[in-house]
């Protein structure tokens, strides 16, 4: 674990519709003893060096938090959504506050995988962290295009995205069905070199179908949940705050949601989890693991404070530590439920 001195004494954040005021105020997170605590995980034999990732679509492609600490602390970071063409993205407002979290409708805004390639992978190699990105198609064909295209340039794993609507399904998202779950995974590994990540939607009847269709499709590692499916509405205008009505929601409301369906993929399937949901603090990233994540994803709460990952790996370390165990890794699946 770095020094103190690997980060900035503090960030001034605020203001941008991220709930803090202008010039608020987050210092850098105190580093614990935890020197004896084992921080490192494996996702289907890829090592991070702790279980803390950075979640797609809230960190970019790493650049902008680099400005505030060495993003080798993370144990990984899953880069922004990427498609095979750019794309601009949704109409704004696409971004809101809710009570304990945020609606989105960003739209996939990325500049395409080829792009990511030739200007952001290189960027990323330079720090010693683990690289995941994250895709996202409108046919199965795309998703294996986009898998060879990142297989080739290096990636460490590779996340698909299948709460994309299916052209060739009427629309109907990869997520919401088995079978199309199961139809994407396995063209993504027939054309993968590297482990195939499926990320699952939360907006579905029984989450386990979607989990066992994955594995079934050849799957290396699943993460979940995905953002649920939201709505505001400004009551004056009598018009949704977002301009396509409906939006992702996100951040601390959905984590009792998330721990509950990790808890149940873990239990009906035997591959690793990255969970995700509403972590902000170690706490809340112990809670997915006893569940039965091996490493945990942080999101929304970066839009706060970008120093919530460290915080997150450190509050981690120092749960273990307190409970006499000597690797985070002890705490994947020790849940006792009644």
């Amino acid at each position: 674990m770095r020094e103190q001195d690997a980060y900035l004494s503090e960030a001034v954040i605020g203001g941008s519709g991220n709930g803090c005021k202008l010039g608020q105020t987050f210092p850098a997170p105190e580093m614990p003893d935890a020197s004896h605590i084992d921080q490192s995980v494996e996702l289907a034999g890829v090592r991070l060096k702790n279980p803390v990732v950075a979640a797609s679509g809230t960190f970019g492609f790493g650049r902008e938090y680099g400005e505030f600490f060495d993003l080798s602390e993370l144990g990984g970071i899953c880069c922004k959504g990427l498609t095979l063409s750019p794309r601009e993205g949704n109409p704004p407002p696409r971004i809101a506050e809710t009570p304990l979290g945020m609606l989105n409708s960003v739209g996939l805004q990325n500049p395409g995988v080829d792009a990511f390639i030739r200007d952001e992978l290189p960027f990323l190699r330079q720090h010693d962290v683990t690289i995941i990105a994250n895709i996202s198609g409108n046919t199965p064909e795309e998703y294996g295009v986009m898998c060879e295209k990142l297989s080739e340039a290096g990636v460490d794993l590779i996340e698909v995205n299948i709460s994309c609507p299916n052209v060739k399904a009427g629309g109907l998202a990869y997520g919401t069905r088995p079978d199309l779950a199961a139809e994407v995974t396995r063209e993504a590994k027939r054309h993968a070199a590297v482990p195939v990540m499926v990320k699952l939607s939360p907006n579905v009847t029984d989450i386990t179908e979607i989990a066992r269709a994955a594995a079934d499709g050849g799957a290396d590692v699943l993460s979940l949940i995905n953002t649920l499916r939201g709505m505001r509405i400004d009551v004056n205008t009598r018009r949704p705050i977002l301009k396509m009505n409906t939006g992702g929601l996100s951040g601390p409301a959905v984590l009792p949601v998330a721990v509950r369906m990790v808890w149940e993929v873990s239990r009906a399937v035997s591959l690793p989890i990255l969970g995700m949901g509403g972590v902000s603090t170690g706490e809340d990233a112990a809670q997915l693991m006893l569940a039965g994540a091996s490493a945990v994803a942080v999101g929304t709460a970066l839009f706060a404070d970008p120093f919530a990952p460290l915080k997150v790996r450190d509050g981690l370390a120092g749960i273990a530590a307190r409970q006499g165990l000597s690797a985070v890794r002890e705490l994947s699946g020790g849940v006792r439920p009644w």
